[in-house]
């Protein structure tokens, strides 16, 4: 792995309104905003001006946001994932498959427009995890 896994945070429709929260009371800084409209993938409409990724920084503290997908609803339990960067297709091949091992698929491993490999699942113990390899271009 690239690094210490990284927090995401999922809100039900005011990521936007969390990073400028979080933006003032840290005294940090957005680094990245994007929308689900802004992305190269099918969403309604109405999701034009969700926020489908973004990430804050101040100093040490780094995490990112997203807001939930439209038929989905976050509650606090399962509002926060784990993301880990990977260095291989096999590293998050074989993460992916142990922890799929007695938990719960959320996403299945698969290429994905952002030019990585990507999963998301739920372990046994009710920990979710983001894993993403970035491909090399």
């Amino acid at each position: 792995m690239k690094n210490q896994a990284t927090p995401y945070l999922t809100f039900n429709g005011n990521a936007k309104e969390a990073l400028e929260f979080y933006k003032e009371v840290f005294k940090g800084e957005v680094l990245v905003v994007q929308t689900f409209g802004e992305a190269d993938y099918p969403t309604p409409p109405e999701a034009d001006e969700l926020i489908m990724h973004a990430q804050f920084k101040k100093d040490d503290l780094f995490f990112m946001v997203s807001d939930a997908f439209l038929n989905q609803s976050v509650a606090v339990g399962n509002n926060i994932s784990l993301a880990l960067e990977m260095e291989s297709e096999e590293e998050i091949q074989q993460l992916y498959d142990g922890l799929k091992e007695k938990g719960t698929i959320l996403m299945e491993l698969q290429d994905t427009f952002w030019g990585a490999r990507f999963a998301k699942v739920k372990d046994f113990y009710g920990v979710i995890w983001d894993l993403n390899y970035p491909k090399p271009q």
